[in-house]
């Protein structure tokens, strides 16, 4: 694969992906509808609207923005355009990291050279990818910075899957967890947390390696819950289920960007590296994929066993003057918000609770979560 050049970013600028589900209006069930979706979109609808693996998710990116806010301005409109299509379509949008109730074999993969090529090499891995994630890229200037900014952040991934678990159902019953999407793309081999990397050049190496011995065909193959982006860039955080709401959503990407400008800025001041050990990392995340925002997390400097809640607040205390030159503050208050609530896990097996039908869980939150 040769030599990778990453494209410098001289702000934190921010991205957004959204990975969301096409459902029928009157079964609720996920419908491989994405081929009719993009085709009763505008002519000038743009590429961010995409397919993706399977024909019932539909994939919907921001532009390049600086702020939250734009981010926000930007994915209001696309999805007023998506949502009149699905509307006229009989289609909902579902924004949770699993579907309640429709099983990954009646899922159609998209016709698509690349999508097919994966398929072949993983298997059932791949079949049963019918999962909804958020992504979030945020700028920085160098390649050896993202590689360093992915080692620091990692000790967050967990309070950030803790914030967004949305996936308590896989096949039609309860896992017991609160992100089972987590756990599905850990079936993967180049997902999951990443290794350790000290600098590019390590990453440049690990990637032509994995070209070269035929484990991976392309770097698009690289999965992990946060990982450098050179073509955007970016350092994209990858972690995260699908919140239940666009509020929710920029939120937590306010959330991303200002810990990735922090850690920007501590490493452009010289702190030393505070290496948190791999397995407090796992040990966290799968806390957090079983019990979401109640969530006790292991904090990495004292060892201490400490709430969500506690987490976030300390988190957001540190990050406040952050967020202050991101223009970011109210989206950061609401993150902490979410921390002292029900997750979308809860509130979606509340539902189950309430009514015994899976299906109202589809139709009252894909009401409720439209924005036009």
């Amino acid at each position: 694969m040769g030599k990778l050049t990453f494209k410098s970013n001289d702000r934190p600028t921010v991205g957004i992906e959204l990975e969301l589900g096409l459902v029928d209006d009157q079964t609720m069930a996920l419908s491989s509808s994405i081929e009719a979706v993009l085709a009763g979109l505008p002519p000038d609808a743009g590429p961010c609207f995409k397919p993706e693996l399977m024909q019932s998710v539909m994939e919907i990116n921001t532009g390049v923005c600086v702020t939250i806010a734009e981010a926000e301005q930007d994915l209001r409109s696309k999805l007023a355009i998506v949502e009149g299509v699905a509307d006229r379509l009989g289609l909902r949008l579902w924004w949770g990291a699993t579907h309640p109730f429709s099983y990954w074999r009646d899922q159609k993969v998209t016709p698509d050279p690349r999508y097919q090529s994966l398929v072949d090499l993983l298997q059932e891995m791949a079949r049963r990818l019918v999962t909804f994630g958020l992504h979030v890229h945020v700028g920085v200037d160098s390649g050896d910075k993202a590689v360093m900014i992915c080692d620091r952040i990692m000790q967050h991934l967990p309070t950030l899957l803790a914030l967004t678990c949305s996936s308590p159902f896989w096949e039609n019953r309860s896992t017991g967890l609160q992100s089972h999407r987590s756990k599905v793309m850990e079936g993967l081999p180049t997902a999951g947390l990443p290794t350790l990397m000290r600098n590019w050049s390590e990453y440049v190496w690990l990637v032509n390696h994995m070209v070269d011995t035929g484990f991976i065909n392309t770097i698009r193959e690289i999965w992990w819950d946060v990982r450098p982006h050179h073509n955007f860039g970016t350092v994209e955080v990858r972690v995260c289920d699908m919140p239940g709401n666009l509020d929710d959503t920029l939120a937590i990407a306010g959330l991303i960007q200002c810990l990735v400008q922090a850690l920007s800025d501590e490493i452009d001041e010289g702190a030393y590296q505070h290496d948190c050990h791999p397995m407090m990392v796992r040990q966290n995340k799968w806390r957090a994929a079983r019990f979401g925002t109640q969530a006790q997390l292991v904090n990495s400097y004292t060892y201490e066993v400490q709430p969500l809640s506690e987490v976030l607040r300390t988190l957001t205390d540190w990050l406040h003057p952050t967020a202050e030159s991101l223009d970011c503050v109210s989206f950061l208050d609401r993150a902490k918000q979410i921390a002292n609530g029900p997750s979308w896990s809860d509130r979606q097996q509340a539902i189950l609770d309430e009514t015994g039908d899976r299906a109202e869980i589809v139709r009252r939150l894909t009401t409720a979560s439209r924005v036009t």
